[in-house]
C-alpha cells in the first residue's frame, strides 16, 4: 500500500478563481465575464505556470488589449487575491494525515513569481510539506511525465509508494501511467474515503 500523499494545490487544497480578484475591479458582470473569457484567460495564465515572466506576458496582452492594460497589470502583483480559502474539509484532512505522520508533498502548476508570496501567506500549512515541486521553477508542467519523474527523484520515493491527488483527469492519468496511485479530486469527503481505502486515514 502507498505511504505518502502528493497533492496538487490549486482547486485541490485552495480555491483558485480569477473572479475573486476581478469582481473587485470590474463592476459590470457582463464586462467581467468578457474580460476573463476573452482577455486574461486561464490559457494565457498557463504561460506563467510554464515559466514565462509576467512582465513579458502582460506586455504582450496589453499590446493586444490596450484598453485593459491596467486590469492586466493587476494580475501578477495581486495574484494572491485570486486564491481563496482552503476548500471545505481539506484543512481537517491535511491535519489528519499529518497527525498520522503521513509524509506530505506537492506538485503544482504555479508561476515561479507568484508562488513565493502565496507560500508565505500559507506558511503554517506548507511548512508541514516535506517538499513542493513548482512548475514555473522547473519549466515543466503537468501532465508532462518529466515533472513527475523529477518530483519522485527529488522526494526520494518510488512511484508505487505515492498517492497523487489532482482535480484534472489528464494529470491523474499521467501519474497513473508512471505507476503512481492517481486519485481524481472532487471534494474532501470523497478524497477522505479514497485515502481510507488505501489505509492512509
Amino acid at each position: 500500500m502507498p505511504s505518502v500523499v502528493i497533492f496538487d494545490i490549486g482547486n485541490v487544497l485552495f480555491d483558485w478563481n480569477p473572479r475573486f480578484l476581478y469582481e473587485r475591479l470590474i463592476d459590470d458582470d457582463r464586462a467581467l465575464d468578457a474580460f476573463l473569457r476573452d482577455v486574461a484567460t486561464k490559457e494565457w495564465h498557463f504561460q506563467h505556470d510554464a515559466g514565462r515572466p509576467f512582465a513579458d506576458t502582460s506586455a504582450e496582452l496589453a499590446a493586444l488589449h490596450p484598453q485593459h492594460a491596467d486590469l492586466i497589470a493587476a494580475w501578477g502583483p495581486r495574484f494572491n487575491e485570486q486564491l481563496g480559502d482552503m476548500l471545505p474539509g481539506m484543512r481537517a484532512l491535511v491535519d489528519d494525515l499529518d497527525a498520522r505522520d503521513v509524509p506530505l508533498y506537492a506538485i503544482t502548476n504555479f508561476s515561479a513569481e507568484f508562488w513565493p508570496p502565496f507560500r508565505a501567506r500559507e506558511a503554517a500549512l506548507f511548512d508541514r510539506f516535506r517538499d513542493i515541486v513548482v512548475s514555473g521553477d522547473e519549466d515543466l508542467t503537468k501532465p508532462d511525465p518529466a515533472i513527475y519523474h523529477l518530483a519522485l527523484d527529488r522526494f526520494g520515493i518510488a512511484a508505487d509508494d505515492a498517492v497523487f491527488v489532482d482535480d484534472r483527469a489528464d494529470n491523474v492519468a499521467a501519474a497513473d501511467a508512471l505507476g503512481i496511485h492517481g486519485v481524481l479530486f472532487t471534494d474532501a469527503d470523497v478524497l477522505r474515503a479514497d485515502l481510507s481505502r488505501l489505509e492512509l486515514l
